[in-house]
């Protein structure tokens, strides 16, 4: 069923997919409140209360150690981006690439607490939408690296996880969500964290 919803994805693309040269080229899509709750269990019980369905491998991370929620209340400046808004033009690309290439242009990685907050902030997203948030991936009890996407795939509005390796392959018409940075341009020990973690 993941399968198939991902593959509708496409259908969903943004419009404009003419490549970016930065991220100061792209307008912020959606601002999210994150740290409005006390721990994760919180998160996952209000996502319950609000009919939110969370599948398997998303509920599993909500309840891993490394999976927090912020201290404090911050407003966090979401970009809806494809991978052929950040310049690649073949039908897939991986997951790594992505990365590496969102970093270059002055995106970052979203917080874990994204996903779930923005589905909890984002009741009117259209049937057929599906958001892969970019963020570092989680590992499931297993060891499967977990990354989350949140979608509305006509039957009610879900959180769900897909592969989070970097190798995994991501057709480019795939919406991502990445966050506006605001540190100083340079930035160096953050690219390069994420460069050794997910090589070109």
């Amino acid at each position: 069923m993941l399968q198939n919803k991902l593959k509708l994805k496409t259908r969903s693309a943004p419009a404009f997919q003419q490549p970016i040269k930065s991220a100061r080229d792209v307008a912020t899509w959606k601002t999210i409140t994150i740290g409005t709750f006390a721990n994760s269990l919180a998160l996952g019980n209000e996502l319950a209360s609000k009919g939110c369905n969370v599948g398997g491998q998303a509920a599993e991370i909500l309840a891993r150690p490394t999976f927090t929620v912020s201290s404090q209340k911050t407003n966090v400046e979401l970009l809806d981006l494809s991978p052929a808004q950040l310049g690649f033009t073949s039908d897939t690309v991986t997951l790594g690439n992505v990365y590496a290439r969102a970093q270059r242009l002055g995106l970052e990685l979203a917080a874990a607490e994204v996903g779930p907050q923005l589905r909890l902030q984002y009741f009117d997203q259209p049937v057929g939408e599906f958001l892969i948030i970019g963020m570092d991936p989680i590992k499931t009890w297993s060891g499967q690296p977990i990354i989350l996407n949140v979608g509305n795939g006509g039957a009610g509005l879900f959180l769900i996880g897909q592969d989070g390796r970097s190798e995994a392959d991501i057709p480019v018409a795939s919406r991502f969500i990445f966050v506006r940075s605001h540190r100083p341009a340079a930035s160096g020990e953050f690219v390069g964290s994420i460069a050794s973690a997910f090589p070109p």
